[in-house]
């Protein structure tokens, strides 16, 4: 099994992917270790001195006032934890909260939290034996980090609260930390607010949807391409010296990937037959700019997420020099606004393929197709509901493009009076990822269809793999009407999985 070295200087989006999706193990590197020790004894001599040092012998938060003598502080650092553990709601995803702890894991390596070594490698064995704790939808506002999701998984390793085994139960975390022969950690001063105070859900969920939204916007180029061919339309607008002209690197890429899809097709450039027409319409001629500026987004937001992967996010922080300082390193803002970034861009990627799939199902606009796609028009609706599924779609996909960020409710006696909502962010644009393989199942569903139904004129070499894959997958062509749902989720299924784009790339080559 794959294994991630965890040291000083942050980790990889690779690393986090790996770890979140593949399961693989973490280590913690001698580097590592020694910043750890190196950090505690900061920690130590400054709790053993009288003046109160926030997190070490404070109060937290609104709380920070109060003083904390010496045989309280293990409780203090108990009690935060079993307070903030307050989450509520659906339990989210196994692969977001192994990408938490092992990213609040990543700070913790840097040396600059004053945890102890051992606490850091109970978090790494936890991991390692696929003990994953149980963190609730509500309940961080992405300041302060995300409070209540690191609580629940701080929880775990103290063997308190629930958790699912590697076998899917969910049992005792104390049962089964036993089970896998850890011990659970007694946290010591400054441990427990060390453990929850950080932006990593929101950045873990950050890495996974840019993943995921890389396959997509190639398959969305592969769509669009598959479209304008049913549509007859023309390749001519995705020449690259038009592209050149106006150098925005994302557009240059999907008008590459499209041009890679439809060469050698037998159903581009036929403006001037039954149905003449100048150009094609703006869903069809303008999709590398609109691909395109999505492209650039995810540049934008994978430059925040490097940034974010290299940073210890704690408050306070041990430096250096060995002050023990407070900072607002914790605001989630800076992942926040690219997660809501990429929300406006996944819905109008959505929105661009709705209106080419309605193009090819209307009779008036999709020059020679029969209407709906049907095999007997009127007897048969075809397509139609499809659409309608894929409008109810691009619809919810505009209300989760309305910004978490611009939003702020003040918290902790109003201490926390300006929160990023980034957790909130997050959540969204994994529903925003979702539906927008959705949408691009419905368009390639059409427009598979509608090729095989210009007969006599053959695709592209690539658009006919990309039908040949598709129909081996069960994703079946035209005839009369059927129960439509099995369909559309084959379809899902061989865009999610990525087959799309693979299928598309063995003829085409790697796609950008």
């Amino acid at each position: 099994m794959h294994t991630v070295v965890v040291g000083t200087s942050g980790v990889t989006a690779s690393d986090v992917l790996s770890v979140a999706r593949g399961g693989a193990r973490v280590e913690l590197s001698v580097e590592a270790v020694a910043a750890l020790g190196a950090a505690r004894e900061i920690v130590d001599a400054l709790a053993a001195k009288p003046e109160p040092v926030y997190g070490v012998s404070t109060g937290f938060g609104a709380l920070a006032t109060r003083h904390i003598s010496q045989e309280l502080r293990a409780r203090l650092q108990r009690n935060i934890v079993r307070s903030h553990a307050a989450g509520m709601g659906p339990r989210v995803e196994r692969e977001v909260v192994r990408a938490l702890m092992f990213l609040r894991l990543k700070t913790v390596c840097s040396g600059h939290t004053g945890v102890r070594p051992e606490v850091a490698q109970t978090m790494a064995d936890v991991l390692n034996a696929g003990i994953t704790p149980v963190v609730h939808e509500h309940g961080s506002l992405g300041c302060s980090g995300d409070l209540a999701p690191l609580s629940h998984c701080a929880l775990t390793l103290m063997g308190e609260g629930d958790a699912e085994g590697p076998d899917g139960v969910v049992r005792p975390a104390g049962e089964l930390l036993a089970a896998h022969g850890i011990a659970a950690v007694e946290l010591r001063e400054k441990e427990g607010l060390a453990l929850l105070n950080g932006t990593d859900g929101m950045l873990g969920m950050l890495i996974m949807a840019l993943a995921d939204l890389d396959t997509l916007y190639k398959s969305a180029d592969v769509t669009a391409a598959l479209s304008l061919e049913a549509l007859l339309g023309t390749d001519k607008v995705l020449a690259p010296e038009l592209h050149a002209i106006r150098p925005h690197p994302g557009q240059g890429a999907s008008a590459a990937n499209m041009l890679a899809v439809l060469k050698g097709s037998g159903l581009t450039g036929h403006h001037q037959d039954d149905a003449p027409r100048v150009q094609d319409a703006y869903s069809v001629r303008c999709a590398p700019q609109v691909a395109g500026a999505g492209r650039d987004t995810m540049a934008h937001a994978r430059l925040v997420a490097e940034r974010e992967l290299a940073a210890a996010v704690d408050n306070p922080v041990v430096l250096a020099d060995g002050r023990v300082e407070s900072n607002g390193n914790f605001h989630g803002a800076p992942v926040a606004y690219v997660l809501d970034f990429l929300a406006i861009a996944v819905a109008d990627l959505a929105s661009i393929a709705e209106r080419r799939t309605d193009r090819l199902l209307d009779k008036n606009r999709s020059h020679g197709l029969p209407p709906f796609l049907a095999d007997d028009a009127g007897v048969d609706s075809g397509l139609m509901i499809a659409q309608y599924t894929q409008a109810a779609l691009v619809s919810e996909l505009k209300r989760l493009a309305v910004p978490a960020s611009a939003d702020s409710i003040p918290s902790s006696a109003m201490q926390e009076d300006h929160v990023s909502m980034g957790w909130s962010a997050a959540r969204k644009l994994r529903t925003a990822v979702d539906n927008l393989t959705r949408v691009l199942a419905v368009e390639l569903y059409a427009a598979t269809r509608a090729i095989e139904l210009r007969e006599g004129l053959a695709p592209a070499p690539a658009s006919q793999a990309v039908i040949d894959a598709a129909r081996s997958a069960g994703v079946r062509g035209a005839g009369p009407d059927r129960f439509l749902a099995p369909d559309l989720a084959a379809a899902d299924a061989f865009v999610r999985c990525g087959e799309l784009v693979a299928a598309t790339e063995k003829v085409t080559g790697p796609l950008q």
